[in-house]
């Protein structure tokens, strides 16, 4: 990416800390568009700053792995974040200034990027009560391996950090996550601590889901 967008990028988020409004929709829909991954890569280069080249993010659960994502699902939650139906500081300014196109291109190359058994994981104490969590919860609609759904935006979860999807579990629980599914919310919501956690550290641990 250009050092003059780059720059423009940084600026807008230093100066971004909350918004009024959501912005208006720009152009034609991300989620329609086909993207070019190797264009997208060019995109990607503002989000490894965070993300890391390799797309594995951080295991302290600040930020996911986006590597091996489905892209629809990636679109989504860029859209949900530029729209204002996720609240992310952060990430809000750079999904502003990004084209529809700029999106599904940078989308196209992170699915791309190659999973990693490196994740972060939890204790694994509690695997076992996990298993029998995510059986009777999550596979219908994630998949027996985590694979999710793109079709129906549902993120594929294997090779994810633990610390990550324990966070978002707690937020969603706590109401804090406004593009939170609402299905997923009414099976949450009287989840405990352990609960979260024993499901997290099973999930991080699941195989590496095979990409189509």
């Amino acid at each position: 990416m250009k050092s003059a967008k780059l720059l423009s990028l940084c600026l807008a988020l230093a100066a971004t800390a909350s918004w009024a409004s959501p912005p208006a929709a720009d152009g034609a829909d991300p989620l329609k568009l086909k993207g070019n991954a190797k264009q997208g890569e060019e995109v990607y280069e503002v989000c490894s700053g965070c993300h890391l080249a390799s797309g594995i993010g951080r295991s302290d659960g600040t930020l996911p792995v986006v590597a091996g994502q489905h892209t629809a699902v990636l679109i989504k939650q860029m859209v949900d974040i530029r729209t204002g139906h996720r609240d992310n500081p952060t990430m809000y300014p750079f999904a502003q200034s990004m084209t529809p196109q700029e999106m599904a291109d940078s989308a196209a190359h992170m699915h791309t990027l190659k999973l990693s058994t490196k994740n972060g994981k939890g204790s694994g104490k509690n695997v076992k009560q996990g298993g029998a969590i995510y059986e009777k919860d999550c596979k219908s609609c994630h998949g027996a391996g985590g694979e999710g759904d793109e079709a129906k935006f549902i993120p594929m979860l294997t090779g994810q950090h633990f610390k990550y999807m324990q966070r978002q579990l707690g937020e969603m629980r706590a109401g804090k996550r406004k593009n939170a599914d609402k299905d997923m919310l009414k099976v949450i919501k009287s989840y405990s601590d352990a609960d979260i956690e024993a499901v997290s550290d099973f999930m991080s641990r699941l195989p590496l889901a095979k990409k189509k």
